[in-house]
């Protein structure tokens, strides 16, 4: 009897482990959590350099990033339909030297501002000391980013009698270089860094800002993460990593 009851508990507890081995248990999940963020080639703010992102934005990005215990993902989206793709969830946020405006804030909720811009007029150097303000303008050729604040200031002064839309702000510089405009009107920030001496585009140069502005970063309507990056906005300029970025790309903070 002893040994038959034995038998049936040495098969109990065989039967018992061998359950146990083939029991599945849930994956653990591994994938880091990711702030996606839309953004579109644009000097000096998120651009590629050695075949990597960079740019003020870039390096602004991964510092808040790194402090909300994020992976960020940079994805370049259409500027034109930013609104759509952020709305559609493809991304989180616009991290793009967005000027911020009414109508950027009717249609997404937006950051403090961080960093101060103008809207210029570029055109090539040899041409440009004819025109001193922008009834002088009227007339010529223009190009700007369809979308763009520079679009909306060609249209502001009156300047959309010969005006082209381009997809985006690199090619309203190409088509001022190839004839194809007379001027374009695009980011102090970028006519800064891309009519430098030395550039694809030296032959150029700016003057006439025609608005005065600020960038801010676009969060979907009602999402707690744009106060939660207010908030890490203040802690970066306090412990001197946006002043120093913002030296390293030559541009003024906001505040």
């Amino acid at each position: 009897m002893k040994k038959l009851l034995a038998l049936v508990l040495t098969l109990m507890l065989a039967v018992t482990l061998i359950s146990g081995c083939g029991e599945k248990k849930p994956a653990a999940n591994t994938e880091a959590e990711k702030l996606v963020i839309g953004y579109t080639i644009y000097e000096p703010m998120n651009y590629m350099e050695d075949g990597k992102l960079t740019g003020f934005d870039t390096e602004f990005a991964e510092a808040v990033c790194e402090k909300l215990g994020v992976t960020p993902e940079f994805v370049e989206i259409n500027w034109d339909t930013k609104f759509v793709t952020l709305d559609s969830k493809k991304i989180d946020c616009i991290w793009n030297g967005m000027t911020i405006s009414d109508e950027v804030k009717k249609n997404c909720d937006v950051s403090k501002a961080y960093v101060k811009n103008a809207q210029v007029v570029v055109m090539k150097k040899d041409v440009i000391e004819n025109y001193a303000d922008a009834e002088s303008l009227k007339g010529l050729k223009f190009a700007a980013e369809a979308g763009s604040a520079g679009e909306a200031a060609i249209k502001d002064n009156g300047l959309d009698g010969a005006y082209s839309p381009v997809a985006a702000q690199t090619d309203a510089l190409l088509a001022v270089m190839g004839g194809q405009a007379d001027a374009c009107v695009i980011d102090i920030t970028m006519a800064k860094s891309m009519t430098a001496e030395g550039t694809s585009y030296d032959a150029l140069t700016y003057s006439l800002e025609l608005t005065s502005e600020e960038y801010g970063i676009g969060f979907r309507k009602g999402d707690e993460l744009t106060e939660k990056v207010n908030a890490i906005i203040d802690e970066l300029n306090e412990d001197g990593t946006l002043p120093a970025l913002a030296e390293k790309y030559e541009l003024n903070l906001a505040f």
